[in-house]
């Protein structure tokens, strides 16, 4: 009797768990607005330029259909901030020659392998149509330029290989044939001492980079020979007032010859051209105290270098700098309240 009940019990186990199983997979649920992401599989066709409006990927909204289990697993994928892709291989699609094309999404996702593993079905999407650019690459041989983290070209003393093989458009031509490497401020000083070998790329379009197969090395030469000293002459100067002195005060600056004189600087030749560009050369700082000092005003002039240079020791201060003598006189407006 033990035995005959103990198959029942396991045989009416058995079916609830089929019943469980079978209820899972036949009654569907839905997950809409999904995020997933579309990425184009630049290693399918490496010489061709797919994009999505010159972007590598494209971001959509699915609508899943699937079991409560295969669903269920796709929300807790979603809190954790996780979301679909799919690979998008022009060829694959029959979009491998060069030219514009609308992309139908639906038709593509439902295919797509990766949603048939998860048990998933995709309802719907949003957009329903991506536009598609495809543009053939050739190989051509670049030259390698140095740039600083403000895109500034750096002179170099050696560049080896000078040129690099890159595969890019068909119709680049002239100035767009320049491979670039950044250099941060650190491997600029190291590539003083000695070399750095670092891979050249070229910027097909923002974010959309394609990297020489082989890397370069570069040394820069010594400080020194970057730098040199000139002397330039502030025609203009200005000066910061707060919003508790602006419309209150006039400033009169009394020693004008000097803090219009000549100003002598240790800099590169771009940044003396770029200080030289300046609205203004030289400001004069005045602070809200000032209006309520009884002892003459005086205060060291602030030189104007233009940041990107002064970030990168690029351009300096090569003398003392000029005290300003200056007054603040009370506007007619204010003396008659």
């Amino acid at each position: 009797m033990r035995k005959i009940n103990l198959g029942k019990v396991l045989a009416v186990a058995l079916i609830t768990v089929l019943i469980w199983v079978w209820a899972d997979l036949a009654l569907d649920e839905e997950l809409p607005d999904k995020p997933a992401v579309i990425v184009v599989d630049e290693s399918a066709t490496p010489k061709l330029w797919v994009s999505f409006n010159q972007d590598s990927s494209a971001d959509v909204k699915v609508t899943l259909s699937g079991s409560h289990t295969a669903i269920a697993d796709e929300k807790r994928k979603l809190k954790r901030g996780e979301r679909l892709e799919f690979d998008f291989d022009a060829a694959q699609e029959n979009l491998d020659e060069p030219g514009s094309y609308t992309l139908t999404l639906l038709p593509f996702l439902q295919r797509n392998n990766q949603i048939k593993r998860l048990g998933l079905t995709v309802k719907s999407c949003e957009p329903e149509t991506l536009d598609l650019q495809v543009v053939r690459l050739a190989q051509n041989s670049l030259t390698v330029e140095c740039i600083d983290e403000n895109a500034t070209p750096l002179k170099t003393e050696s560049i080896d290989p000078p040129k690099v093989d890159i595969l890019v458009p068909e119709d680049w031509s002239g100035e767009k044939l320049i491979a670039r490497v950044f250099l941060r401020r650190r491997e600029i000083d190291q590539a003083r001492l000695d070399a750095v070998e670092k891979v050249p790329y070229i910027e097909l379009a923002p974010r959309q980079i394609r990297w020489a197969a082989t890397p370069v090395k570069i040394t820069m030469p010594p400080d020194e020979e970057l730098l040199a000293d000139y002397t330039i002459t502030a025609t203009t100067f200005g000066f910061t007032l707060s919003a508790n002195l602006q419309g209150k005060y006039k400033v009169v600056v009394t020693n004008l010859d000097e803090v219009l004189g000549a100003i002598t600087i240790r800099a590169t030749a771009d940044a003396k051209r770029a200080y030289e560009q300046m609205p203004y050369q030289v400001i004069l700082q005045i602070d809200d105290e000032d209006s309520r000092s009884e002892e003459p005003l005086r205060r060291e002039l602030i030189y104007n270098f233009p940041d990107q240079y002064l970030r990168t020791d690029d351009i300096r201060l090569n003398q003392q700098p000029v005290t300003a003598r200056f007054e603040l006189t009370p506007l007619p407006s204010v003396e008659t309240q």
